[in-house]
């Protein structure tokens, strides 16, 4: 049985605690408060995040595949695999977004366990950084999709635009 008393003061203790800091892994902090990564990306201040509904999946996918070089992330009870390169253009076929073509990022993603699709700039490990968080209706993250970074490690101004304007088309469409 869910405790209602403890789950509201344990939101307030993430919220204190993200406002103070946006720095950590975000999986890190939801096991420590016995969170889902969701619930921790909601407690990051509103400069931090911004929320589109998880139906903006191909629009987001199809937008991502002309970004060039990014990091795409998993991030496991098991494994935190990052691979860098090009998301491959893709298509809806039985029940999955298939990428197309062959590179290092392939393979099919369940689209329809997408609830929602975050927005994230924040800092980590004291380095700004900007990614797109896609999450299941259980509050875990599918995957992740971070900006790229140029030769002197700054985020790829160029993706930071793309970012920021798909962010805005995005919330426009849904005002």
């Amino acid at each position: 049985m869910r405790d209602e008393n403890a789950e509201t003061a344990m939101l307030s203790t993430l919220r204190e605690k993200m406002a103070r800091s946006q720095d950590g892994v975000l999986e890190a902090i939801a096991a420590e408060h016995g969170a889902s990564t969701r619930a921790v990306a909601d407690c990051l201040p509103d400069h931090c995040r911004t929320v589109v509904d998880g139906s903006a999946f191909e629009a987001v996918m199809a937008d991502l595949s002309a970004w060039g070089e990014i990091v795409l992330l998993v991030h496991t009870q098991d494994v935190v695999l990052e691979c860098r390169g090009e998301i491959p253009r893709g298509r809806m076929a039985r029940g999955y977004y298939n990428f197309e073509g062959h590179g290092p990022i392939g393979g099919h993603l369940r689209h329809g366990r997408c609830a929602a699709i975050y927005f994230v700039k924040r800092p980590f490990m004291k380095m700004d950084t900007c990614a797109i968080l896609f999450f299941n209706g259980e509050g875990e993250a599918m995957f992740k999709v971070y900006v790229g970074r140029d030769a002197n490690r700054r985020l790829r101004a160029d993706q930071v635009a793309r970012f920021d304007q798909l962010k805005a088309r995005l919330t426009s469409q849904r005002a």
